[in-house]
């Protein structure tokens, strides 16, 4: 009769024989049941459509996983077969594993981009602009690499006015991610316009460091504008998402966010000629209206308003003398035949009165005493003077005369005759 063992006994043997058996094996299948202890261990199901094989990856080898595993995932797991003594079962222990038909870099980078941007971490609205024209630049790279020698001489080929600051940092490697998170920081307090994180091309393991969640994040929450400038055209890192502005390349980058001196230069040249152009149109605007306004002062000005009232009144007075002459000259027309007719009517009277004064002539000078020769009739005179009978008072002397003879004689009674008519 066989000896009987215990069972530690005998999973003692089993785990032997399978580990100097499947010391090293790889395994495809499909993962399920996926756990992340506290411990940093990952537990898991490796199974097929017939059978299930558990497996275990413990921290250290864990912590070199590139990738997430998920649920349903196909993969490789490299490593070797155990037994769990305690429970009598065996598993796998992963020292790597790999996604099936696909590159872990490339799975762990999906993985995390998904991730990133379900959080909404590339969100255009979390997008800061950057300046038209930055005044201090950090520039976050190797201090030993060709791209920072780049991004220099194209600063200054562009805008030589931007201050440069480089902040040396390990872009390459395990150690990249957490000199490039320190040196964002850093830079992010340096009250900088932008910052610039590069590094120049290379294989996708070599530009890992900036597919790191920490780095992604401290670049998302970063004040100052962040541009991702990794790599060649082709190469996207998750920071190209993470930053404000992504350039193909690191000499990109400062082309992309310093302005073209020249072209700055020919801007200022148009807004100059504009700015005279303008400044001439407002200036004959201008001119133009004091014109305008200096005439129209004229026209309204005390001045211009006496000189119209002066001109107003010569009218007036050039019109009345016009009149007058037109109705001095319609009276001279209508007077013309008055003219004649009087002219007439004086000649007629003037001969009628020379004609009465040449009887009246002729009848005085045949009154003259001289020339009377009527008997019993004489002119009564007093100091050389015909005088009526009845200016001669009593006592007074006077002479009678006619034509021969003159007798001085003295009145001695005035006697009125009445005579009947």
């Amino acid at each position: 009769m066989q000896t009987a063992i215990t069972v530690s006994a005998l999973n003692e043997q089993i785990k032997n024989l399978l580990e100097a058996t499947f010391m090293q094996v790889a395994v495809e299948g499909e993962l399920s049941r996926i756990t992340y202890h506290n411990s940093g261990h990952i537990y898991f199901t490796l199974k097929d459509n017939a059978s299930a094989l558990s497996g275990v990856m413990f921290r250290g080898n864990a912590s070199r996983l590139k990738f997430r595993l998920e649920e349903g995932l196909k993969v490789t797991v490299h490593g070797g077969i155990t037994l769990y003594k305690p429970r009598g079962s065996y598993q796998i222990n992963a020292v790597s594993i790999e996604p099936a038909g696909h590159g872990a870099l490339a799975l762990a980078y999906e993985q995390l981009k998904k991730k990133l941007s379900e959080e909404g971490l590339f969100s255009a609205e979390l997008k800061k602009p950057l300046p038209r024209f930055p005044k201090r630049i950090a520039l976050i790279t190797s201090v030993t690499g060709a791209a920072l020698q780049d991004m220099k001489r194209v600063a200054m080929q562009r805008w030589p006015l931007a201050e440069v600051y480089v902040y040396d940092s390990i872009v390459q490697g395990e150690q990249a991610p957490f000199s490039l998170v320190q040196a964002l920081r850093s830079a992010d307090e340096g009250g900088y316009d932008v910052i610039v994180l590069s590094r120049g091309g290379g294989s996708i393991e070599d530009l890992w460091g900036f597919n790191d969640e920490m780095l992604a994040r401290t670049v998302a929450a970063a004040k100052t504008p962040v541009v991702s400038a990794v790599g060649h055209e082709i190469d996207w890192v998750i920071t190209d998402f993470a930053a404000d502005l992504r350039a193909p390349t690191p000499s990109a980058a400062m082309q992309m966010i310093l302005p073209d001196r020249n072209e700055v230069l020919m801007s200022i040249d148009t807004l100059v000629s504009q700015y005279d152009r303008i400044l001439d149109e407002r200036l004959n605007g201008a001119h133009r209206e004091i014109v305008h306004l200096q005439e129209r002062y004229r026209q309204h000005s005390v001045d211009r308003k006496l000189a119209e009232q002066f001109e107003r009144i010569d009218d007036l007075v050039k019109q009345f003398d016009r009149k007058i002459t037109f109705r001095l000259e319609q009276s001279e027309t209508a007077l013309l035949p008055l003219y004649s007719g009087l002219e007439h009517a004086q000649k007629v009277v003037l001969q009628q009165k020379s004609a009465r004064l040449e009887q009246l002539k002729n009848a005085l000078t045949a009154q003259e005493p001289r020339r009377k020769d009527k008997r019993g009739f004489a002119q009564i005179v007093r100091d050389d003077h015909p005088v009526a009978l009845s200016e001669l008072h009593p006592g007074e002397t006077f002479k009678a005369m006619d034509s021969r003879y003159s007798v001085l004689s003295e009145v001695k009674e005035i006697t009125k005759i009445d005579i009947e008519e």
